[in-house]
């Protein structure tokens, strides 16, 4: 494992992230009175669909009020891309995981096999859009006589960039923290972050191993903007640099676009400017946008372009203009 692979697995492997996901994140697994105070981790290994070992998955066994089990398992999905067949990929991981749980409980004839929660937590630009459930994957009507015989397996999505970042922002906890740094945002607004986060770890010291942890991400973060620089290892002098990089970093992209808009000498050049700056910004515009981009005239994007910095969203950008 390397990157942000490891990051997370390292971040889940600590039982207040793996707490804290579940409490602010999952609240219906809280209705069966989970025990964190008593939870362990199981030391199960995977493989993918490649056949590689799967080592960023985090397992744990939660006990819960009345003495049974709970097997937390969490999926950390790094890829650009939403996959399809995930549904069925988590089929075979809990097979699995059920497999290694007969055979280290040595079950017999007659147990009964401790509940799954499978959480994929994923933190691409664009939003998950695949089924959560095997069964819209089934090629059968709705009717079929098949269906009692269908295999069915589901897991709980966490898009980590579709949570509304009002909501995040109320929240007091390491697990909100990291969903709000997945969300993409100007230097400046990084830099309140930081001191969100630096504010948490004043407020509970002891947590060492995650404060480290937090300040690799936010580096992370900030390499995301500028690599041409050395990042320091210290989050109050990260918070520092990022004052001046804000200012650098939109007069370049500012002129950049600008540039390349003139070098063409023509409003659709100049349309494909912006729309090369909306999207380092925004990600991936929306088909409806970026045509209406691309058929504005040179007025128009002139006077984006001056929002372009100061506006949260595409929706605010384009707001209030016809």
């Amino acid at each position: 494992m390397s990157g942000p692979d490891a990051l997370y697995h390292r971040l889940f492997s600590h039982p207040l992230m793996a707490e804290q996901l579940v409490r602010e994140f999952v609240p219906e697994a809280m209705a069966v009175g989970l025990d964190f105070a008593r939870m362990e981790r199981v030391n199960a290994k995977f493989h993918d669909r490649d056949g590689k070992r799967r080592e960023g998955d985090v397992i744990w066994r939660i006990p819960t009020a009345d003495g049974e089990d709970v097997v937390l398992h969490i999926l950390c999905e790094f890829q650009s891309t939403t996959d399809w067949w995930m549904a069925v990929r988590t089929q075979v991981y809990e097979g699995l995981l059920w497999q290694h749980l007969i055979a280290e409980r040595k079950l017999k004839s007659g147990d009964r096999l401790p509940p799954v929660l499978t959480l994929v937590l994923y933190n691409g630009e664009q939003r998950w859009h695949a089924p959560t459930d095997t069964i819209p994957l089934i090629a059968l009507p709705a009717g079929s006589p098949l269906w009692p015989w269908q295999p069915r397996a589901c897991y709980h999505l966490l898009d980590m960039g579709a949570v509304p970042e009002e909501e995040l922002a109320i929240r007091d906890s390491l697990a909100a923290l990291l969903f709000r740094l997945e969300h993409p945002r100007e230097p400046e607004e990084l830099a309140g972050l930081i001191d969100d986060v630096v504010g948490w770890f004043r407020r509970h010291p002891g947590y060492d191993e995650l404060r480290r942890l937090f300040t690799e991400l936010v580096r992370q973060a900030i390499e995301g903007y500028e690599t041409s620089v050395a990042v320091p290892g210290d989050m109050m002098e990260m918070r520092s640099m990022l004052a001046n990089l804000g200012e650098t970093w939109k007069k370049r992209w500012l002129a950049e676009g600008i540039a390349e808009g003139e070098a063409r000498g023509e409003a659709r050049g100049e349309a494909k400017a912006l729309i090369r700056l909306l999207e380092k910004r925004f990600g991936q515009l929306p088909t409806d946008t970026r045509e209406r981009v691309l058929a504005a005239d040179t007025s128009s994007i002139e006077m984006w372009l001056d929002r372009l910095m100061e506006a949260p969203s595409l929706e605010v950008l384009f707001g209030s203009t016809n």
